[in-house]
């Protein structure tokens, strides 16, 4: 898919204030019991996703993070497809007061292509 450079030009800027990291980091913080969070929208999620991960869609993530995840100093694992959703959502969440959101860098289809290589 392309995206417009107006949405680029947004994930860019976001990336500027948050951690991405690649995927064989978030393995070790999600086996030390980071929440997983699949800001794709529900049919996305239901296709596939991390196993643990908790889907809370982009549109409704300022609304329901704090019921899902109340303490803002959890350590939360974001992704979506690719990245750049994710992106946006760990900077919302930074902006939120999470001192601990990491994005995955290349979202889920980095992910998956490093458990290939296991």
């Amino acid at each position: 898919m392309k995206h417009p450079p107006e949405f680029l030009a947004l994930v860019d800027e976001a990336r500027t204030r948050i951690k991405e990291l690649p995927p064989e980091a978030v393995k070790a913080l999600i086996n030390s019991g980071a929440v997983v969070i699949d800001v794709r929208d529900k049919e996305e999620f239901g296709e596939k996703h991390v196993g643990g991960a908790i889907n809370v869609s982009r549109g409704t993530l300022e609304m329901r993070v704090p019921e899902v995840i109340p303490d803002k100093g959890t350590h939360i694992v974001c992704y979506c497809a690719g990245g750049n959703r994710g992106a946006l959502a760990t900077d919302t969440l930074v902006k939120m007061g999470y001192m601990n959101a990491v994005s995955i860098a290349g979202g889920l289809r980095a992910y998956e292509e490093s458990e290939k290589g296991k």
